[in-house]
């Protein structure tokens, strides 16, 4: 009843999604590398931006020319015209995190002739292209790759994703979601349905995809496929039918995978023809979901062809650049391409296929995630746009070294080409210098981020204490404006601390709330409830989906989660809860700014959100840390953290003291009293003038989690 019900509300045409369609590539370590292959994209001297104007003819001669030049140049190695619809199966593989998608994923690679064995011998999880997932052992980036299966004779051109499991990139798997017609369900036979099992589900049932639901791991000693596949026919309603068991490691009963989704996966649907005049008949529409930077060709964007041909030598229009700009920019498409897994040059890209184009364009601005790009001499309606990501944490980014700015600024605009769903602002610290504050949709999302701005890039960086945003309403003062009009109250959303005003009479602050839905064995039930109700969580739901398997539904502040809710809960439960949540609004709530001072002087880059009844315990725990970090001065050194004026916690740094009475044996004592006194006034006068700056380094560690001992920072 659940699976019809979903279906029939929330069944969506492709071309009317509202969601985020993508077809998300393989990202190589380098972002240059994946453009580095001369037999794929040969000689690059006539490529790159043209904005010849087509109204006279002796730029139509010139154009004409520069097409058979680069058509000559970018040579097909493979013809997909006869790759129809009905031959074209689009589908991705979702799961919970660890539950096997890479390895199936390598699976198919091989049973299609993609890869041979011996290149996957060396190469496990082959589509987890990037740095950060191969030390992390999990996927952080949908990655996708044509594949081409012979089936009852017949040759089709099957296109997989390969999406991620954790909660905090659920974004890349919606996106995935869009661009395909069906799904592989998978659930693990040792583990069961895990919360971001349900999640997936649920996403795929809202697009309307084809779920063909699958037990891996069958041949593992822990396995209990008879119960899961209970859990699944009573959880999610499948068929017993329906379910395939198969083993990705040891290839046990794959053999059934790639015929089912030939079978159950609807081909790519056609797009009706718009029957608005304005609009030429079909006419080419690719839709721009994913894209890159290339050192050598600029941005290189992966599209789906959702209506029409694009050909090498084509000139395009974007329609957002159409609608931003009285002068439109013209684009000559270079190259075309798909990805097998490699780049693999192609004349033509047709309806239904998925491909790279390079067109010239030079930066993020250009290439709009969304945008529709069609032929220059046809007129059409875009594509709808995509729902843009919001971000669950904010956090400042700064280089370690002040004059890397323009270095980080560069290498930022180039990664937000590969993930979207990061949104900056450039700001300004005291402490820190210039950067960025920027959104993020979860906190492995920030430290993966980080992570990549090191590993592909060599961008050192500080990343200031993770934030969410604060609804805060002002009370009407009753002044009147320039127009003589009474000033009503304010409604001001906060993500960065120094921007939260002074608590004034009548000021009414709600922070943001989450939906959580973990799932765990029974016996970890008690762990769990205290563990929620520590960090401010209302219990809303309690249910038992078999005799081992409960499911628990909490709000929890938002704040609450985003530092180590995650690492308490693996903790609490040995490893085996796991947990999914999504934005619940805004709760009223007692949130106070904690501000930290050196020698009454306030550290914009320390400033903190908390809830009144912790801030006394976090102010301890800032003011400890930072005893340990900053580094004695001539001076003594007063560290205190306040809310408003009131001063909740303090620590003082001894100041460094020479022996001003060592050179005096004996004698009177007023003597050695008047050379104290003088020195007494010496540190009073450099305290007044002196001033005491954090290093940097010192931010680093004090932003970790974890304590600090004395070993940790060398002064």
């Amino acid at each position: 009843m659940l699976r019809s019900r979903l279906l029939s509300c929330s069944a969506k045409k492709r071309h009317a999604l509202i969601s985020p369609i993508t077809f998300s590539t393989i990202i190589y370590n380098s972002p240059t590398s994946f453009l580095m292959n001369n037999n794929c994209f040969g000689n690059d001297k006539l490529f790159g931006h043209n904005n010849l104007k087509t109204s006279s003819s002796p730029f139509r001669h010139h154009n004409v020319v520069t097409s058979k030049k680069i058509k000559e140049l970018n040579k097909a190695e493979i013809d997909l015209s006869e790759f129809t619809p009905d031959r074209i199966r689009n589908f991705c593989i979702i799961a919970h995190i660890d539950h096997g998608k890479s390895t199936l994923a390598d699976y198919l690679l091989k049973e299609t002739g993609t890869i041979t064995p011996e290149i996957l011998k060396d190469n496990a999880q082959f589509l987890d292209r990037l740095q950060v997932e191969r030390e992390r052992g999990i996927t952080v980036k949908a990655q996708s790759c044509a594949m081409f299966y012979e089936y009852k004779g017949v040759r089709y051109l099957l296109n997989l994703i390969d999406t991620p499991g954790h909660v905090d990139f659920n974004y890349e798997v919606s996106r995935s979601m869009g661009a395909c017609d069906g799904c592989l369900l998978l659930v693990d036979s040792g583990q069961g349905i895990q919360a971001q099992t349900l999640a997936n589900y649920f996403l795929a049932l809202e697009q309307d995809l084809t779920i063909i639901p699958v037990i891996t791991k069958i041949d593992q000693q822990t396995s209990q496929p008879e119960i899961v596949e209970k859990e699944m026919i009573k959880i999610l309603g499948c068929e017993k039918e329906e379910i395939l068991k198969v083993s990705a490691k040891s290839g046990l009963n794959c053999n059934q995978i790639l015929p089912a989704v030939i079978e159950r996966v609807p081909p790519p649907k056609p797009l009706k023809t718009s029957t608005e005049k304005s609009e030429t008949p079909n006419a080419l529409k690719a839709l721009i979901f994913d894209s890159w930077y290339d050192e050598y060709f600029g941005v290189v964007s992966l599209v789906y062809i959702s209506q029409g041909v694009v050909e090498v030598g084509d000139f395009v229009y974007s329609a957002n650049n159409v609608k931003s700009t009285s002068k439109p920019t013209k684009y000559q498409v270079s190259k075309l391409g798909i990805l097998n897994p490699d780049q693999v040059p192609v004349d033509k890209l047709y309806q239904g296929q998925v491909g790279y184009l390079i067109c010239g364009m030079k930066s993020t601005k250009e290439a709009q995630i969304g945008d529709t790009l069609y032929l220059s001499d046809t007129s059409i309606e875009p594509l709808p746009g995509f729902k843009q990501a919001r971000p669950m944490v904010y956090a400042g980014i700064y280089p370690l070294d002040s004059k890397d700015f323009e270095k980080l600024r560069d290498v930022i605009d180039k990664l937000l080409l590969t993930d979207r769903s990061v949104t900056i602002e450039k700001e300004t610290s005291a402490a820190l210098g210039t950067g960025f504050r920027c959104g993020f949709l979860g906190l492995l999302h920030m430290d993966v981020f980080k992570q990549r701005l090191s590993q592909e890039y060599t961008v050192e960086t500080i990343i200031t204490a993770p934030t969410v945003t604060y609804k805060v309403i002002l009370p009407n003062t009753g002044k009147r404006t320039s127009h003589n009009t009474v000033e009503s109250e304010k409604v001001l959303f906060i993500d960065n601390p120094n921007d939260f005003p002074e608590e004034t009479e009548g000021m009414e602050v709600f922070e943001p709330i989450a939906n959580c839905n973990i799932m765990t064995p029974r016996e970890y039930v008690g762990s769990i409830m205290s563990l929620c109700q520590e960090r401010r969580g209302v219990q809303v739901n309690l249910e038992y989906f078999s005799e081992e398997r409960v499911s628990m539904q909490y709000k929890i502040p938002l704040n609450e989660m985003i530092y180590d809710f995650f690492d308490k809960l693996k903790s609490a439960t040995k490893g085996y809860a796991t947990l999914d949540y999504e934005e619940a609004g805004y709760e009223k709530s007692d949130v106070v700014k904690l501000t930290v001072m050196l020698n009454k002087d306030p550290v914009d880059a320390l400033s903190y959100i908390v809830h009144e009844s912790k801030a006394y315990f976090k102010a301890r725990e800032v003011v400890s840390k930072l005893r340990k970090l900053i580094s004695r001065q001539m001076f003594e050194v007063s560290i205190q953290c306040a809310i408003g004026t009131k001063v909740i916690a303090s620590e003082k740094l001894k100041a460094f003291r020479k022996n001003v009475t060592a050179k005096c044996y004996g004698g009177d004592i007023t003597r050695k009293r008047k050379l104290l006194e003088k020195q007494k006034e010496g540190k009073k006068k450099m305290k007044q003038l002196g001033s005491v700056q954090v290093p940097q380094e010192a931010f680093t560690l004090l932003f970790a989690e974890g304590d600090i001992d004395e070993g940790d920072y060398d002064d």
